[in-house]
């Protein structure tokens, strides 16, 4: 059962995933993600991690901080550990340049709020 006193630690886990990624994303080329399968499913885990923290998150939490597209993000964990094989690179990359740097000032003051 999801309990509410774990939304907290559930989004800190997000930002500890995301800071990894953010800290990594520009040492590597698009090519050298793609060619480096130790590179590539690094990154995947840490995007799965998001993942499977948005999914651990109360309903009430997530349907009350709709400013977060919650969703997608835990279908997109679910194409990444169920769909392993399909997963674009192109797509990782985008991932990593777009969403994830937009996504961590929302954790942020997601957080805070929860201080």
């Amino acid at each position: 059962m999801r309990e509410r006193i774990r939304d907290r630690e559930r989004l800190e886990h997000m930002l500890s995933a995301i800071d990894v990624l953010l800290a990594r994303k520009d040492k590597y080329t698009p090519e050298e993600v793609e060619s480096d399968p130790i590179i590539f499913y690094g990154l995947v885990k840490h995007v799965e991690i998001i993942g499977e923290a948005v999914y651990k998150l109360t309903k009430e939490y997530r349907a009350t901080h709709t400013e977060v597209e919650w969703a997608d993000i835990e279908r997109m964990r679910h194409v990444l550990v169920h769909g392993y094989y399909k997963i674009r690179p192109q797509q990782l990359w985008e991932t990593l340049q777009t969403d994830i740097p937009e996504l961590k000032p929302i954790i942020e003051k997601l957080i805070e709020e929860m201080a």
